[in-house]
């Protein structure tokens, strides 16, 4: 459906500064954080694994039998009886290196049995010579080659350090007593430490895999997965990617260090695509994970149908995060993911220092991952619980979200171009149907207050978005509230685009880049204060043209009058509080009312004044002020529901030509009195006034 068609009374002048708006987000960079081969989403014939208790099939262990005793000298008694009797049996048939093992899996349903130690997998870690030294492929915008899968296959140790391709149903398993007790390290040679491709069925248990220039454990077009008491670390990007998959299951993981996100179910089968709220299943489960220290705790570029739900997220930069940003993912754009019962708190990290101080410019190697060095790898408002950027049909029910010292929910709406579709009609469909509700905001589960600086942020752009009552400190000031049951709202906003200023503020921050050292001036995400925000500079400049524009056309027209005096100030004061008010990241509302308040009064007052001199002035002055106070009550008590764009960009075109049309009047000179007639002469009135001649001079000058 377009535009024109879903709002018809949309003027063409409102449509063409809408278009104007996506044109400077097309100047933009496009962002790539994940780039893989182009891949298509499983059939949905598969089903999520079960565990298998069976004895391994296969073995592998190292051979320092008195280094893998005392390893296991802590375990319980059963436990470490049974190492003994595994690694009795390994040291006459096993192997010393996981991607040995995975080579000798013959049929589906095998199991791999990983003991306790150590494995750098060395002959996994030259690099490549011969023919797999000059494949032939695109690189991607971080410099490593999008290889194809026969590509992958031929060359498996390129990018991985353990390969598992084309495998069905094949378990991997740790037999330590914890997830450390095995750990798989690349030492920062590999983009992958384990990469399972098209090997559906596949299980993951009990082991850490660690220290990666991109992802730790990575499975890429499985139609079934688990993911079960893994930790992974240490890595450029990711600790956990699953990319284009369905029926999977991360369960009891953990996650830290890792310049993206600890968990990403990125591109998960839509299977849900087109639905409503009621939903048949979901393509991917995440429950019982802890996400901490990294830029984000949880993303999703296309995640869709994910349930996630029983975890902690926190000491982020940002708690979660779901988008319809970068291009290259399916099922774009992201819809139908389920968040609850989950904590989400104290995501106020900020780790960009350490790209401006060249700590990220170093080899991955030398930055200090293990010492807690995180390197963003994307734009981010550290001090935020849960992000979506771009995305439909989202619930957010039932999760503790706290201690954040920005924003508990953060909503925003992504430009179709963005991911690469480029029809018209498609632009404005994200940030629909996102659903807030029973959520305990500011306080812990003890109930103990942990407020966040706001809880909501949006941008005001969508349709069918709504939230519980009673959020503390939102922007809007008033947010469209849910209904007891799931479903559309009705009778609330449904904007084409978000607010002016906060797009403006989001194509500012977008504007970073890791490689290239590359901070946004003017972006609060990235340090700017006070005058140095894009707020605060967009205010300055238009507060100094009103003033500039205002005191001209009061010195000119309005000081005779007490009521146009008393509206000047009232302007003056409201400029001053405006700029004010946008020098303060978490003002709310309040303050930007107030400031819109003061100026709907000025141009009331200004506009009533020029009704006997200028009365075409006087009419777009109010009208001006009409829009203003419009604008300060959609930003503070209620968003006026049906129209497609909020009044400030009307107030904003309006005021174009109010300044242009005020500053020709300003400029003029003005009309000298008359000289006194008397009744005899031919134009004077009788009663002593200008006669009709005067008038109609007066009027002609308009």
């Amino acid at each position: 459906m377009s535009w024109t068609r879903r709002f018809p009374a949309v003027p063409a002048a409102l449509l063409a500064a809408l278009l104007a708006l996506v044109s400077l987000f097309a100047a933009a960079p496009a962002a790539r954080a994940h780039e893989e081969r182009p891949v298509t989403l499983p059939d949905g014939t598969g089903s999520v694994p079960q565990y298998r208790k069976a004895e391994p099939d296969l073995l592998v262990c190292k051979t320092d039998r008195p280094a893998f005793e005392r390893r296991i000298s802590a375990f319980p008694q059963e436990l470490k009886e049974r190492n003994l009797a595994l690694y009795e049996r390994c040291e006459k048939s096993g192997y010393r290196h996981l991607q040995e093992a995975v080579d000798a899996v013959d049929r589906p349903g095998m199991n791999i049995a990983i003991l306790p130690g150590l494995y750098e997998e060395e002959p996994s870690l030259p690099k490549p010579t011969g023919e797999c030294a000059a494949l032939k492929a695109p690189d991607s915008a971080l410099g490593y080659q999008i290889l194809s899968y026969e590509q992958q296959v031929q060359c498996r140790h390129n990018q991985n350090l353990v390969a598992v391709l084309g495998k069905t149903d094949l378990q991997i398993e740790g037999t330590g007593a914890t997830r450390l007790d095995v750990v798989i390290d690349a030492k920062y040679q590999k983009l992958n430490a384990i990469r399972a491709d098209k090997s559906n069925g596949i299980y993951f248990r009990n082991f850490t895999a660690q220290r990666t220039t991109f992802n730790s454990l990575y499975v890429l077009a499985g139609d079934g997965f688990v993911i079960d008491d893994v930790l992974t670390r240490w890595n450029d990007e990711y600790g956990f990617l699953t990319f284009a998959s369905d029926h999977g299951l991360y369960k009891n993981c953990e996650s830290y260090g890792n310049g993206d996100s600890g968990i990403y179910p990125g591109s998960a089968s839509n299977i849900n695509d087109g639905r409503g709220y009621d939903v048949p299943r979901y393509s991917i489960e995440i429950t019982g994970c802890h996400s901490h220290h990294n830029m984000v705790g949880y993303s999703g570029t296309a995640g869709d149908s994910v349930w996630v739900h029983d975890n902690e997220f926190d000491q982020n930069m940002g708690g979660a995060s779901m988008d319809s940003a970068f291009p290259g993912h399916p099922g774009l754009p992201q819809n139908h993911a389920r968040f609850e019962r989950n904590l989400i708190h104290d995501n106020n990290a900020d780790y960009y220092g350490y790209v401006a101080d060249g700590t990220c410019a170093k080899p991955p190697v030398e930055r200090g991952y293990e010492q807690g060095v995180v390197c963003p790898q994307i734009s981010m408002p550290p001090g935020t619980g849960i992000i979506t950027a771009g995305g439909n049909w989202n619930v957010y029910e039932n999760n503790w979200v706290y201690g954040h010292r920005r924003a508990g929910f953060f909503l925003s709406a992504v430009p179709a171009f963005i991911r690469g579709e480029e029809k018209w009609s498609k632009q404005a469909d994200t940030s629909h149907h996102n659903r807030y509700a029973g959520n305990v905001l500011g306080k812990d589960r003890s109930g103990a207050d942990r407020p966040n600086g706001m809880d909501v942020w949006w941008d005001g752009q969508g349709r069918g978005n709504c939230w519980q009552s009673g959020p503390d400190g939102s922007t809007p000031g008033t947010l469209p509230e849910c209904g007891e049951r799931r479903g559309a709202v009705s009778g609330g906003p449904a904007r084409l685009v978000g607010e002016p200023v906060k797009l403006a503020q989001l194509l500012v921050c977008a504007d970073y880049n890791v490689q290239a050292r590359r901070l946004p001036a003017g972006c609060d995400w990235y340090g700017a204060r006070g005058p140095e925000r894009v707020e605060t500079q967009i205010a300055l400049a238009v507060a100094a043209v009103l003033a500039l524009v205002g005191g001209v056309l009061w010195w000119r027209r309005l000081r005779g009058s007490r009521l146009g005096a008393a509206a000047s100030l009232l302007g003056l004061a409201g400029l001053a509080l405006d700029v004010a008010g946008s020098t303060m990241p978490l003002v709310g509302t309040f303050v930007p009312a107030l400031a819109l308040l003061l100026l709907g009064l000025w141009w009331t007052g200004a506009g009533l004044a020029l009704r006997s001199t200028r009365p075409w002035l006087a009419r777009l002055t109010l009208l001006l002020a009409v829009l203003t106070l419009l604008d300060a009550f959609d930003k503070a008590v209620l968003m006026i529901p049906w129209i497609p764009v909020g009044p400030a960009w009307i107030r904003a075109r309006v005021a174009v030509p109010w300044v242009l049309w005020a500053t020709i009047a300003a400029s003029r000179p003005a009309h000298p009195a008359p000289p006194s007639r008397s009744p005899a002469d031919p134009g004077a009135d009788p009663a002593g006034g200008r006669g009709t001649g005067a008038l109609l001079t007066e009027g002609g000058a308009q």
